[in-house]
């Protein structure tokens, strides 16, 4: 049986080092293609390009994951950057968001990662929470900078994610920002014990599953198998 091929979102660092070189690079970490690799597909990095070039790209996998990173631009869901939002990266903002409508518009399996269900967000017309210890009142959903922190989410039952088993369970973390207004047609998938929102997702098909989360970071492989399974069912 042929392995299904799943895109994954990179992005671009000015300044990368490896042996004697310091250049520019594009970059993402190794968790990612090992992840889906493991679920049972085959990884291919969608190096960053212009908006223009995404429904090519798309048409050419089947499936894309977009990848955690910085926080979102504060000005794409209009509002003004609270102190502790990260600098903006448009050229990032702009290429994965047109990686996400045209996976949408081509029906093709979507898995957003982190700053990715972020982003799906926004692109569908939501709005984020821009410091989450502002709302919650406790940093738990980050660890200190470069460490994930751990928490628990609860799956809602009915829901694709939920499906996948409904008990809570402790999950690898790493972000203060998170959603607030849904955007267009999502509906939650999980929670935290704090009542932030953990996972969002499209009801129906295909596959469109937004995890706060990394679980590419951890041993838990049914989300990554439920994409897999996705995309290998589309022809």
């Amino acid at each position: 049986m042929t392995k299904p091929l799943i895109g994954i979102s990179t992005y671009h660092e000015e300044s990368a080092r490896w042996g004697p070189w310091q250049r520019p690079a594009v970059l993402l970490p190794l968790d990612y293609p090992t992840y889906l690799q493991r679920a049972g597909g085959l990884a291919v990095l969608l190096s960053p390009d212009v908006p223009e070039a995404a429904a090519e790209t798309v048409a050419r996998v089947d499936a894309v994951v977009i990848a955690g990173g910085p926080d979102v631009a504060a000005a794409r869901y209009g509002a003004e950057p609270h102190p502790r939002t990260g600098p903006p990266n448009d050229p990032r903002d702009v290429w994965e968001s047109a990686l996400i409508e045209a996976a949408l518009a081509a029906n093709t399996p979507l898995l957003a990662i982190c700053r990715g269900m972020q982003l799906l967000n926004v692109v569908l017309g939501g709005t984020l929470i821009q410091h989450l210890p502002d709302v919650v009142g406790h940093e738990g959903h980050s660890g200190p900078p470069g460490e994930l922190a751990a928490h628990v989410v609860e799956p809602i039952p009915g829901t694709r994610l939920g499906a996948l088993g409904v008990e809570p369970y402790d999950v690898p973390t790493y972000h203060h920002q998170a959603v607030d207004r849904l955007g267009r047609g999502l509906v939650v998938s999980a929670r935290a014990r704090d009542g932030i929102i953990e996972a969002v997702e499209l009801p129906g098909e295909p596959f469109v599953v937004g995890v706060q989360w990394h679980p590419e970071s951890g041993l838990d492989l049914r989300v990554a198998r439920a994409l897999v399974a996705a995309a290998g069912g589309r022809g």
